[in-house]
């Protein structure tokens, strides 16, 4: 088992920063694929990015790419996702994810809690 717990929510302004991270706590030893997903209010969970073990596989959704890096220290178990340049339409649950294998679709195995990210206009 892996539980996951993220931090580093809040509420920005449009244009604005902020630092999600994601610490890894259990069997952490796996080499575990991770990713960032969100929810806005009535809308399905999105992709937003994964990252391999190493760090040598990245990849983004669309709608994020050059603005939202995705990091991760296997040596701390934690992993990040830096948002930059955020929009009102970032707004949302973003939950962390762990599993075997690198998807965009939610199969992951493992989910923390979520934290939520306001942008406001």
């Amino acid at each position: 088992q892996v539980q996951l717990v993220e931090s580093g929510g809040g509420l920005v302004q449009a244009g604005g920063s902020l630092r999600l991270s994601c610490a890894a706590s259990g069997r952490t030893g796996s080499s575990y694929f991770m990713g960032w997903f969100r929810q806005a209010p009535g809308k399905e969970r999105e992709f937003v990015a994964a990252i391999s073990w190493s760090g040598g596989i990245i990849h983004y959704a669309d709608s994020v790419k050059g603005r939202f890096t995705i990091s991760r220290d296997n040596g701390q178990n934690t992993m990040w996702l830096q948002m930059a340049s955020l929009k009102p339409e970032d707004t949302a649950v973003y939950s962390c994810a762990a599993g075997p294998a690198l998807a965009t679709e939610p199969i992951y195995d493992y989910w923390g809690q979520g934290t939520q990210v306001t942008v406001s206009s």
